[in-house]
């Protein structure tokens, strides 16, 4: 009862100010305000200030408030957890193509890895135990880093 007769006075109190500010020729605004102040009123027609003010003083409400409450804290936790021990999606997704590049090619990750020598560096050894000049080997060796931008893609 109280709560219909507050809302009532808000609308009343809305409409005069809109009606003044339709005076100082301001129409849009004026039409605004109209617009705000008939809220209230509304929700009063409707029965949603009711429900609400029945809702405010109902124990069983409020319990039912908190009981939606723990549920999503329970949700937001282990949420929290996942992302924790998982990683985030793009991670995994990551994680997944790179599985998937080493069972394709698993030798192009060994260098970066430590696994192995290098080609050019056996070319040179088994060269040198056999006796042989070896052959014109370029100055530098990008091997292990070709390895390393084929491990990531690039």
């Amino acid at each position: 009862m109280i709560a219909e007769t507050v809302c009532s006075a808000v609308s009343v109190a809305g409409l005069g100010i809109a009606a003044v500010t339709a005076y100082r020729k301001r129409f849009l605004a004026a039409t605004r305000l109209a617009a705000y102040s008939l809220v209230p009123i509304g929700l009063v027609m409707t029965g949603v200030v009711g429900w609400l003010a029945d809702t405010a003083f109902s124990v069983k409400a409020w319990a039912g408030f908190g009981v939606l409450g723990v549920a999503w804290l329970l949700f937001m936790t282990t949420r929290a957890v996942e992302r924790r021990s998982v990683g985030t999606r793009k991670e995994r997704k990551e994680a997944a193509k790179a599985a998937q590049r080493e069972a394709v090619a698993p030798a192009a990750s060994a260098p970066s890895l430590g696994q192995g020598a290098r080609p050019a560096a056996k070319a040179e050894v088994q060269a040198k135990a056999k006796g042989k000049p070896k052959a014109a080997a370029p100055t530098e060796d990008f091997s292990d880093i070709e390895a390393i931008l084929k491990k990531h893609g690039i």
